[in-house]
């Protein structure tokens, strides 16, 4: 049998401290805003400050992938370490969304019928701060999203969020200059419909990790006839296939070869297919003689 492990790479190392920097930022302001956001009354800024707070909740689990990947305890019976960990904050932070959400869009409805008086000049200091932070943040993460595709992931989120920004200021200026009550209702309303999109995806992607369905893009039967195709192999059975946490599929298989086969070249040769074809780097290979009797038993 062969065990493929796969270690944290240098570029994700190097990105913790401008993640660190990032989420601190993120969610310090997340709170000001939030604040200040019910205090001028204006809905636009508390659901962009609901957009922060996922996205603070986002760099959150790009540090957590890095910390818990290079630890990967395996004590206390966690076989896999706490690699899910990230995979499950995901999923609350998808819940979050579709709340935040649902609550902007039913707020921006009342708001449509009876707009409060906002405190215009507060809102736009506010949201002018939110830009400058998410600006610094992108700042900070731009060369490490080139290297690591989880921090790509954090400097999408804080992408998504600076256009949170622009449109909380758009809004508080069209009120300044025209005094139209409706901007602040329809700029956070725009911002919550921006919201759903995201939440369905990373909500459907989680779940579809939890779930252990096969790695998206992977197919089952194309890497059974790859593996089917090493010489000596004559059959290929309990192949499973499945993402433990971002960037980390794994994979086991049993290989039956003739009865004479040299197991070496048949576990080399199909450790490299699995790494340069189907980029899954940690997996356990089983390979068995021709006259090998039992795996049929297995009931699932």
């Amino acid at each position: 049998m062969s065990d493929i492990h796969t270690h944290v790479p240098s570029a994700a190392r190097r990105s913790f401290r401008p993640l660190a920097v990032s989420f601190a930022l993120v969610l310090g302001f997340m709170v000001i805003e939030a604040i200040f956001g019910f205090l001028t009354g204006s809905l636009a800024l508390i659901s962009d400050a609901g957009h922060m707070a996922t996205d603070a909740l986002g760099l959150g689990m790009a540090l957590a992938a890095i910390v818990v990947a290079d630890k990967a305890a395996t004590t206390g019976g966690r076989t896999y370490g706490l690699y899910r960990l990230e995979i499950l904050a995901a999923l609350a932070n998808a819940i979050l969304l579709f709340v935040v959400a649902a609550y902007v869009l039913y707020e921006s409805v009342q708001r449509f019928q009876d707009p409060p008086d906002v405190a215009t000049t507060a809102m736009l200091v506010v949201a002018v701060g939110g830009l400058a932070v998410n600006l610094i943040a992108w700042r900070l993460l731009r060369a490490g999203a080139k290297e690591s595709l989880n921090v790509k992931g954090a400097y999408f989120e804080v992408i998504a969020d600076l256009a949170g920004s622009v449109g909380v200021i758009v809004a508080a200026l069209i009120m300044i200059l025209t005094g139209w009550p409706y901007a602040d209702p329809l700029f956070a309303a725009l911002i919550g419909v921006f919201i759903l999109p995201r939440a369905w995806t990373l909500g459907s992607q989680a779940l579809r990790i939890l779930t252990q369905m096969a790695p998206r893009g992977l197919n089952l039967d194309h890497l059974r006839s790859d593996l089917l195709a090493i010489a000596e192999v004559i059959d290929v059975h309990d192949l499973h296939a499945w993402t433990l946490t971002s960037e980390m599929d794994v994979a086991t298989v049993h290989l039956m070869t003739t009865k004479d086969a040299d197991p070496h070249p048949v576990l080399d040769e199909a450790r490299d297919l699995l790494q340069t074809k189907y980029d899954i780097s940690h997996a356990t290979l089983q390979v068995e003689p021709g006259d090998h009797r039992g795996c049929s038993e297995v009931a699932w």
